[in-house]
């Protein structure tokens, strides 16, 4: 894939409950984006399974990369590491949690 359109940053730390939900519904963003996109997965130490969870998404689908920390560092550290990996034009940060639902994306996007 050339430069995306669009590179979503989410750190994850111990998020294995929400992962299923989150990537069905980054999957139905994607879809509905306008150009290409990139999900940038940053497992920051996390302790339960989520890192297995973040490969098996990555399998699933080339576009979601995982970054993974050997130990917590924090969510701020998490973010820009992946602000230094995103290739998009546009870059979006989310929270794993599903606090924001992912679907916001569609509304930032046709601003």
């Amino acid at each position: 894939m050339q430069n995306p359109d669009y590179s979503l940053i989410i750190p994850v730390y111990n998020e294995e409950e929400t992962l299923p939900e989150l990537y069905n519904r980054l999957c139905g963003l994607i879809k509905k984006l306008d150009g290409d996109a990139e999900v940038l997965l940053i497992d920051d130490g996390s302790m339960d399974a989520s890192y297995p969870l973040l490969i098996d998404m990555h399998i699933k689908d080339s576009r979601f990369k995982v970054i993974h920390f050997s130990r917590n560092f924090g969510h701020q550290i998490a973010i820009t590491a992946g602000m230094d990996l995103a290739c998009g034009k546009a870059v979006v940060i989310m929270d794993a949690d599903l606090q924001d639902p992912p679907e916001v994306v569609l509304e930032m996007a046709a601003r």
